[in-house]
């Protein structure tokens, strides 16, 4: 029997990055003792508020169907938000809600590009970006993230990955995996290479809310000159710690939004009223609980870098924003996924190897920042004495 070709395309690029993670939750079903540092679930659990909103909803009887732009309430709630946060209007013709920010990339990018098209993205990237990509029949273009640049992407790399097939920037800021912040001068300068070869920006900003104490978040939809090629995603998923409710959105400009609405119909034709309720609440006022979590994280990825940098010739890059932190295990002579499988098995702790991630984490482990400080300090622990081992092992 014949399949889609998009079958293929994406065949290795689901779950299987997501391999370590599985076994680690098998393993720890089976009752080994895991200390889990794979994933990005918030450390608290989603405000009370919000929860009690999408109850009442549903009381209320917001059960229905809805539509594929999103509930007005929700939507007008949005534009609001962005509105004051650009410090220009934006209308509701530019918002359409979807199914959390992997949804909402994933209509993204079926709307802005095809099969002959590139998509140019820094690498070390998301571990869903190449498949989000792919799907589309387009071609992904890795552009490498230097650690002496603190893993920002540099215009002058971005100038010279272009091609005359060159249709999109994609832009992830707040960074997963390195936490990474661009700056307006950063954006400025992409913004620059993107109006001179025609590009489109995208921009996931889904850790917005979770930048460290110090920094300062900034977004190409923040320029007024860029804001006609520019389409952000975000979500609730990770401010709210909702990540179960999936809830997210997209801006962009209006002729954008218009192409984007029959495809958001095709694929779902609206998302649950009484989630919707949820998110208008949540995207209204600032979030009860992101500034504790930036606080912690930015405090865990300190100890993190106090425990293991230097150890066995271990390095540390100490993020900016978001859930992670990455170790530099190129010193140990393993590969990423050798030594995440190793540590896994030896010591019960369970990172993410930095190969899921591109080949510019090759020799990197991602180390997420939610579970609590003892059962952190107990993980530094555990992976400085696995790393002593091995090198031991080496003399």
């Amino acid at each position: 029997m014949r399949y889609a070709s998009v079958t293929d395309r994406l065949a290795h690029l689901g779950s299987a990055k997501w391999e370590l993670h599985v076994r680690a939750r098998a393993m720890a079903a089976a009752g080994r003792e895991i200390i889990e540092l794979t994933i990005g679930e918030p450390d608290v659990p989603t405000p009370q508020a919000l929860i009690e909103a999408a109850s009442a909803a549903m009381r209320a009887g917001r059960t229905g169907y809805s539509n594929g732009r999103g509930e007005p309430k929700t939507v007008a709630a949005l534009a609001q938000r962005y509105s004051a946060r650009r410090g220009r209007p934006v209308g509701a013709d530019q918002v359409i809600c979807l199914p959390g920010t992997q949804t909402a990339l994933y209509g993204i990018f079926r709307t802005l590009v095809q099969a002959g098209d590139e998509v140019i993205v820094g690498d070390p990237m998301y571990a869903t970006y190449e498949g989000l990509i792919a799907q589309t029949g387009a071609t992904m273009v890795p552009v490498r993230l230097r650690p002496e640049d603190g893993f920002r992407l540099r215009a002058e790399d971005v100038a010279a990955a272009v091609t005359p097939r060159t249709r999109v920037l994609f832009l992830n800021t707040p960074h997963n995996p390195s936490g990474a912040v661009l700056r307006p001068s950063d954006i400025a300068a992409l913004g620059e290479v993107a109006r001179a070869h025609d590009l489109w920006i995208v921009s996931d900003e889904v850790y917005e809310e979770l930048v460290f104490p110090g920094v300062t978040f900034a977004s190409p939809m923040d320029q007024p000159d860029l804001a006609d090629r520019t389409v952000i995603a975000c979500s609730i998923s990770k401010s709210h710690a909702a990540p179960g409710f999936r809830s997210g959105w997209v801006i962009g400009p209006t002729e954008f939004a218009r192409r984007l609405l029959p495809l958001s119909e095709t694929m779902l034709f609206g998302s649950q009223p009484f989630l919707a309720d949820m998110m208008a609440l949540a995207v209204s006022e600032p979030s009860p609980v992101a500034g504790g979590m930036a606080a912690r994280f930015a405090n865990r990825a300190a100890m993190i870098a106090r425990g293991l940098e230097g150890v066995a010739g271990l390095r540390v890059h100490s993020p900016e924003a978001g859930m992670f932190t990455m170790v530099d295990i190129r010193a140990t002579g393993l590969s990423g996924e050798q030594f995440a499988l190793d540590l896994l098995d030896a010591q019960g702790v369970a990172v993410m190897p930095g190969e899921s991630f591109g080949a510019g984490m090759a020799g990197w482990l991602r180390l997420s920042l939610t579970q609590d400080d003892a059962r952190t300090t107990e993980a530094i622990r555990r992976i400085a004495l696995h790393a002593q081992g091995l090198m031991g092992n080496a003399a």
